[in-house]
């Protein structure tokens, strides 16, 4: 998600909508701009996503009121008490993009399953919203539990999905740890650290994104997850959505870290948080 989520676009775009059109279309039109869905994949993710076996999540939708169909990529562990992980990923990239971090997740033990909400990849078509989104993620979830309901389960939320994971993990109560990477408190509060703060955004976004209102629900060991040198995302709204939760929990600023790299990063911190946080003794190599 280079272009995911890119603050100064929304805010001129949706002062560009409602200036023309009384705002009557800006919900849908900031549906496409934030969440940015479609195939769209990296290389160095589609080469990595090899090997990964593919799922498929069916449920009914409560709030479209029909059938959805989500893709997932499955990377399991061969002990079948080995601790899973949900993997949700952010804007515009489908969820092959993210198999590195996945793979780098795998890599310290955990099974991992990472999906695509409506409307990305091979998952029913759609244009996605927070509400839908999160949707998406419960019934991943409770995949998940049905599939090896003798495990410990656990988040991964990066980018835009950090949201996402906030809100399903305060929600849902069970989840054993979470990790953001990339988070933020706020949609409003990404527009507010950018030039174009003096619109009236507040009245104008719809998507809210609101993970500080939700983390200190969170129950489970959180880490959060940050790089210095993010660009997009700035790491001052990670510290401050660290600052909300409750314990126990952990700051990780990974120096010289941009928006997309940091399980390339400094792999050791990142590795030895996760592992000291969550109390994994031992991490696979599988």
């Amino acid at each position: 998600d280079r272009r995911a989520m890119n603050p100064a676009r929304l805010a001129f775009a949706v002062g560009v909508l409602c200036a023309a059109s009384g705002c009557a279309i800006v919900d849908s039109q900031q549906r496409h701009w934030i969440f940015q869905p479609g195939q769209r994949t990296w290389d160095v993710g589609a080469q990595a996503s090899q090997g990964m076996s593919d799922v498929w999540i069916e449920f009914a939708s409560e709030q479209e009121k029909q059938g959805v169909k989500l893709h997932g990529l499955w990377l399991p562990q061969t002990d079948v008490e080995a601790p899973v992980m949900l993997y949700l990923h952010g804007a515009r990239w489908d969820v092959r993009s993210s198999a590195p971090r996945m793979r780098a997740m795998h890599e310290l033990g955990f099974s991992v399953l990472g999906i695509d909400y409506r409307g990305f990849g091979r998952s029913s078509e759609g244009l996605p919203s927070e509400d839908l989104m999160h949707e998406d993620a419960l019934a991943a979830w409770q995949w998940l539990e049905q599939q090896q309901p003798q495990a410990r389960r656990y988040l991964y939320g990066h980018s835009l999905g950090s949201s996402i994971a906030a809100r399903l993990a305060g929600g849902s109560g069970n989840a054993a740890g979470v990790v953001l990477e990339g988070a933020f408190t706020s949609a409003l509060d990404v527009v507010n650290t950018t030039w174009w703060r003096w619109l009236p955004m507040e009245r104008l976004i719809t998507q809210r994104l609101d993970a500080a209102s939700r983390i200190d629900k969170i129950d489970a060991p959180l880490l959060v997850v940050h790089g210095a040198l993010d660009s997009m995302v700035s790491p001052d709204l990670g510290r401050a959505l660290y600052e909300r939760a409750k314990q126990p929990k952990r700051f990780v600023l990974i120096e010289g870290g941009l928006h997309h790299t940091l399980t390339a990063t400094n792999q050791p911190q990142y590795r030895n948080a996760v592992l000291e946080l969550f109390n994994l003794k031992v991490a696979s190599t599988r």
